[in-house]
């Protein structure tokens, strides 16, 4: 039988440390959370961990821990985390956005907006195979040596790809940095004010953040290394675009409301969203959306946890394109991980059941954990 939040809302999470979202009795998924999560933490050192669920546009969170060592602050809901490349799933919806407005079609070619690019081998991939890591292989991440936007775009013109457009699926930093670029530059805007001023708002991300102002650092987790030595990110070309985005559970279960449609958004914003959904191409165990990744709902654990493991992330692929491409499905497991070098994150959901989870910690611990800490809490929902 499925496990209403009506019954969740008067429940309290063992050692919760944030009493706005806690109650007075522990119910059996709140201990079965707890468990869970203080498990993972016990195992990887982790000195703070948020979860979050939402069934049915209802929202509860689960804080463990604390955001910092040093100053033993408790983890809460509002809790500022470092996503690492959860913010490429914001980049693409910056490009829907941008093609759902008619500054932007992701069948152009990169040297439509850039010059520079304009004939180079790069020219002959597409927006999309940016946004699909399919460009023809970028490597995971930009050479040290590019420290301007003039080296930057040196760099990609003179750019050799090894495999042709589409045909391999090569994870890269650079790829997605680049659609960010492509992107502010159709709506003529710098990236970060794109995101800043336009994107955030509109999803009704209040606590979201490329630059974490200075009214908010109380509320920025420390993070920490493979040493447990602090760490927080050192912004490197492309980091904004890429990896950058600091955000909360709070809005980031609205965020994933609002990709299944269960928040009200202008419909410009509801279609760049569902645009973001759109599979192009099989590879491994999962479709390959516009960052996001999918996979056809029921799903067994070690799929995902093939999908998201070192090999997707650090090999080259074969790809299956899709013709036409497949449009958004609600019988899928969505799905991001990310990591900078002192946080871990992932976020998932099922639109047919209209649920969803983020896991947030200040520390990069195994995606393999990550992925089986979200399958069991949303397993334990319909129980």
């Amino acid at each position: 039988m499925h496990l209403s939040f009506t019954r969740l809302a008067t429940a309290l999470v063992i050692a919760c440390t944030a009493p706005l979202v806690c109650a007075a009795q522990p119910s059996g998924l709140d201990n079965q959370i707890a468990i869970a999560a203080r498990k993972v933490m016990a195992q990887y050192n982790i000195a703070g961990l948020g979860i979050a669920i939402t069934d049915n546009g209802q929202q509860r969170f689960y804080p463990f821990g604390v955001a910092s060592r040093e100053t033993n602050t408790p983890v809460s809901a509002d809790t500022l985390f470092e996503l690492g490349s959860i913010s490429k799933t914001f980049t693409a919806t910056l490009a829907t956005y941008a093609q759902a407005q008619g500054k932007l079609s992701l069948d152009d070619h990169p040297g439509k907006y850039l010059e520079p690019l304009r004939g180079t081998p790069l020219d002959n991939a597409t927006v999309a195979d940016l946004g699909t890591h399919s460009a023809g292989g970028f490597p995971l991440q930009l050479p040290d040596e590019v420290q301007t936007d003039s080296q930057l775009m040196t760099y990609f013109a003179q750019w050799q790809p090894s495999y042709a457009p589409g045909t391999h699926r090569t994870y890269a930093n650079p790829s997605i940095g680049l659609l960010g670029v492509i992107a502010a530059k159709s709506l003529h805007m710098p990236f970060r004010e794109a995101m800043q001023t336009t994107l955030f708002p509109a999803l009704g991300l209040s606590h979201t953040y490329l630059q974490v102002p200075p009214a908010q650092m109380h509320t920025y987790a420390q993070g920490y290394d493979k040493q447990d030595q602090p760490v927080r990110l050192n912004p490197a070309m492309l980091a904004d675009e890429a990896y950058g985005v600091k955000s909360n559970l709070r809005d980031l279960a609205r965020y994933l409301d609002a990709s299944m449609g269960l928040v009200p958004v202008e419909p410009v914003w509801q279609k760049a969203l569902d645009a973001t959904h759109v599979g192009y191409f099989k590879v491994g165990p999962f479709t390959q959306a516009l960052i996001w990744e999918e996979y056809g709902y029921p799903v067994a654990p070690d799929v995902l946890i093939q999908g998201n493991s070192n090999a997707m992330a650090y090999d080259t692929h074969p790809t299956e394109p899709l013709r036409p491409l497949q449009l958004p499905q609600a019988n899928t497991w969505v799905n991001k991980t990310g990591a900078t070098n002192g946080f871990g994150a992932y976020v998932a959901f099922v639109p047919a059941r209209k649920q969803g989870i983020v896991i947030l910690a200040n520390k990069n611990y195994p995606n393999e954990a990550r992925v089986r800490l979200a399958y069991q809490i949303l397993g334990a929902l319909d129980k």
